[in-house]
């Protein structure tokens, strides 16, 4: 996992602004592209694990405020954002989805100043360079499935919302 993420830090330190999740992904592409392939396909269980261990109820529902909605694809396509973050934002956010609140982007969507927060090419992205520095060969099998999500609550409840999460729900509220 810590290649994982030394090769989206790399991304983000080249990157004009890091937080821009699609220049990230084509950076973090372009840097996987390099690498032989043996280590590409090292890279896709992390990937995984990080996928299946931010499939999170109280996730998704801080994407669904933060993206006005968020569908099944949106959840893939919003942790896919969320992995261009970077580890540190990462970790907070599967930790406490609440402390997105805190970051510009999601200020930014809150003011009406920035689409909704997504990155589809980021959650494949080992895949994708595995494909690349192989000429379309298969890419390597991962093991394991997303985690039962548990209950939830109502994503249309916002005093649930304001007890759960709090800094997103002022943020987002009306």
């Amino acid at each position: 996992m810590e290649e994982f993420w030394q090769v989206v830090e790399k991304a983000r330190e080249s990157a004009a602004d890091p937080s821009d999740a699609e220049d990230v992904a084509e950076r973090t592409l372009a840097l996987l592209t390099a690498l032989p392939a043996e280590k590409v396909a090292l890279l896709a269980q992390p990937l995984w694990d990080l996928r299946a261990r931010s499939y999170r109820w109280s996730l998704w529902h801080a994407a669904y405020l933060i993206n006005g909605g968020c569908s099944d694809d949106g959840f893939e396509y919003f942790r896919g954002w969320l992995l261009t973050q970077g580890r540190a934002v990462f970790e907070r956010a599967v930790a406490d989805p609440d402390t997105l609140a805190d970051l510009p982007a999601v200020r930014r969507v809150a003011a009406g100043d920035e689409a909704d927060l997504e990155c589809e090419s980021m959650y494949g992205v080992v895949w994708d360079a595995y494909e690349v520095v192989t000429g379309g060969q298969e890419p390597p099998a991962v093991t394991g499935r997303y985690p039962q999500l548990g209950p939830g609550w109502d994503f249309e409840d916002a005093d649930e919302d304001r007890r759960r999460l709090p800094k997103l729900a002022a943020l987002f509220d009306g």
